[in-house]
């Protein structure tokens, strides 16, 4: 098979992009390299997209043909952007070059050596949900599921599967590592694992991941397929390269083993991923894996102001493991950005609140302005506070606080000990024990809505004599549950009820649901410090209500048609951008998180810091709680976070606003 190289035959090609006029001299160096491999380290508003698409078009100008470019991206979306940029930059069709993300392109690789590996080139595609019901009727089959007895289940099981493939580890690694608290059950989920196997062989099915780990099996078995896709592909692209996992980075190396032209696009600084199984050592490494490796760095930043980049730049610049860079300006200078410390967190959302209406009447549309977060539990008093004041929100990190699954479960039973008729919440706590589904819950519900006092059938254990099937330790769990929730209704304590409902069946519960259990346990910690405000359980109920009811969303604010300003986990911001942005909670061990305090975990925090900064234009806060309120240990005392504290105080400006609001 020919290769084809750079320069050969650009006579008989008629160049119509001027290069040197489109692009900056930073990034005119790597759309006209030549050959070999390259690493560019794109900084954040760089410019990368831009890169990217007139490298493509610069090969095909240059006489690459089309089918013999790869270009793998994180969305197809992203792919097809590109590629339409180029259709326009060329006037040419594009559509033989293979450019989509790696599931796209590995179906398309198993769809001609599906026998290869054991299936039919007809095979279907599971999506997630498909995955999931799938590994519950492999459950099912070993008698793992339902009501009787605590086991994961699908949406967790496929989390850890999914884990494994990605970061090529054992399920029993891929247990220690992220759910050590099923290391009791490996054996039980290997079993499962193998047997789902099993099952997508018999029903000539795949899932996500498989396409992956069937792509790099054929390359990795198979030396003459290796070979044959190393010679066709002569110019690889890859870009966010940061993102990319083990599976990934490998299949990367076979497919550019021959012709070497890999080009890797990202940015080391903004690696945030790991927890999804992205490998941060994949682009740290490249060079070493690639000696002959050329690097480019691209540092000249469009989105943001001077200021903002060096505050930054020296932020950053605390991380050990990096390819140093300093970006740089186009932009007019603008004000510093500010470090503001409040009294708690409720002053921190009056500030946050206070300052976009300054900001609105400054003409910032709302839709300009973001708030970004680490968890999402830390935009509770957020929402609340934009809620009171009427000003339109979008949620971009998942539903509204008191609208998610597991806040509205637990308060479950703090409704029916105030409305022992709640139909909807007795219902849905119900289903969260054993043995219990739809029709036996609508049953007690039928049993005991006749009741005088319902609550007491569920204390005495009558309820146990009207349904056999309802396990003895159900039973029991009930009786000291409802007692003691009785006990703390009296009390008028929500907090410590919240706290009983958890400790008593919930946490289990969270753990063998949901595969983010860690995250939805400190959201409902946040929401028993929420509670502990209050000294009536009927006012505290009402007010949730009233938050979950009443929606900044629906509201539309006088003469802003439907802006609305932005809430985000700073994962979820990666690659957006915002006129003014806050980021809030940043203390010590909210941000960076308190779990994450080794060397790796600090730099990936810091890293998520720099994302979060890098996503401003023109303005910058940052805001921190000095006190936060626990039930059972009162006033803490929140430090700011160390990626305040490190920073050259002559980066920022300090406001006090405790006194103003």
């Amino acid at each position: 098979m020919k290769r084809y190289v750079l320069y050969r035959d650009t006579s008989v090609k008629k160049v119509t992009i001027d290069y040197e006029k489109e692009l900056n001299h930073e990034q005119l160096k790597v759309v006209t390299h030549r050959e070999g491999p390259v690493l560019v380290i794109a900084g954040a508003g760089s410019g990368k997209t831009r890169v990217v698409t007139y490298r493509v078009a610069y090969l095909l100008e240059n006489g690459i043909p089309a089918q013999n470019i790869l270009l793998l991206t994180f969305t197809n979306k992203a792919a097809r952007e590109m590629l339409h940029r180029v259709e326009h930059l060329l006037k040419m069709d594009t559509r033989y070059i293979w450019g989509g993300t790696f599931h796209h392109i590995g179906n398309m690789i198993l769809r001609s050596h599906a026998d290869l590996v054991g299936l039919n080139k007809a095979f279907t595609i599971l999506d997630n949900e498909d995955a999931k019901d799938l590994i519950e009727i492999v459950l099912k089959d070993m008698g793992l599921s339902g009501k009787e007895m605590r086991f994961p289940k699908g949406t967790v099981l496929k989390e850890i599967f999914s884990y494994a493939v990605n970061t090529m580890s054992s399920i029993e690694e891929a247990i220690i590592e992220r759910y050590p608290y099923f290391i009791h059950l490996k054996d039980e989920i290997e079993a499962v694992h193998e047997n789902y196997a099993k099952k997508k062989r018999q029903t000539n099915a795949v899932d996500f991941d498989d396409l992956l780990y069937f792509w790099h099996e054929i390359l990795r078995k198979h030396e003459d397929l290796r070979k044959f896709y190393a010679k066709k592909f002569t110019y690889i692209l890859v870009d966010e390269y940061q993102d990319t996992n083990k599976i990934q980075a490998e299949i990367i190396d076979f497919m550019g083993m021959l012709n070497r032209n890999v080009m890797v696009v990202g940015d080391d600084a903004q690696s945030i991923y790991s927890f999804r199984g992205a490998n941060f050592q994949n682009i740290f490494d490249f060079p070493k894996r690639y000696t002959d490796c050329t690097i480019y760095k691209l540092e000249t930043n469009y989105r943001s102001t001077p200021e903002i980049l060096t505050f930054a730049n020296e932020s950053i610049s605390h991380n050990k493991k990096q390819f140093r860079k300093n970006l740089r300006s186009v932009k007019p200078s603008g004000i510093s950005p500010v470090v503001t410390s409040l009294r708690d967190v409720i002053q921190q959302a009056e500030f946050v609140a206070q300052r976009i209406l300054e900001l609105r009447d400054e003409g910032v549309p709302l839709n300009q302005i973001a708030v970004l977060y680490r968890a999402h539990y830390h935009s509770m008093e957020i929402q609340m506070e934009l809620t009171r004041r009427d000003i339109p929100f979008e949620i971009r990190s998942g539903l509204k606080f008191f609208e998610q699954a597991h806040i509205k479960d637990v308060v479950s039973f703090l409704r029916v000990m105030v409305n022992e008729k709640d139909e909807i919440s007795w219902k849905r706590l119900l289903k969260l024990f054993p043995k219990i589904g739809k029709k036996t819950a609508e049953h007690i519900f039928d049993h005991i809505v006749s009741a005088e006092k319902p609550i007491d059938l569920f204390i005495d254990g009558r309820i146990g004599s009207s349904f056999k099937k309802i396990g003895r330790d159900t039973i029991e769990i009930w009786a000291n549950l409802f007692s003691r929730l009785k006990e703390l209704k009296e009390k008028e304590a929500p907090a410590e009820m919240i706290t009983t409902v958890i400790m008593t069946v919930y946490n289990d519960y969270l753990k063998y649901n949901y595969p983010d259990y860690e995250s939805r346990l400190e959201d409902l910690s946040q929401l028993t410090s929420f509670a502990s405000k209050y000294h009536s359980l009927e006012n505290f109920l009402s007010e949730l209500s009233l938050m979950s009811g009443i929606s900044g969303e629906e509201i539309i604010y006088p003469g802003v048609h439907d802006e609305r300003v932005i809430l985000s986990t700073i994962h979820q911001a990666k690659g957006l951008e915002w006129k003014v942005v806050f980021i809030v909670w940043c203390a010590e061990g909210r941000f960076p998180n308190s779990k994450s305090l080794d060397e790796d975990g600090v730099e990936e925090e810091r890293r998520l810091f720099y994302v979060a900064a890098t996503r401003a234009m023109d303005e910058l806060y940052i805001c921190y709680p000095m006190l936060y309120y626990e039930k059972q240990v009162g006033h803490i005392i929140l430090r700011p976070s160390r990626f305040i504290t490190e920073l050259d105080p002559t980066v920022y400006e300090e406001w006090d606003v405790s006194e103003s609001l």
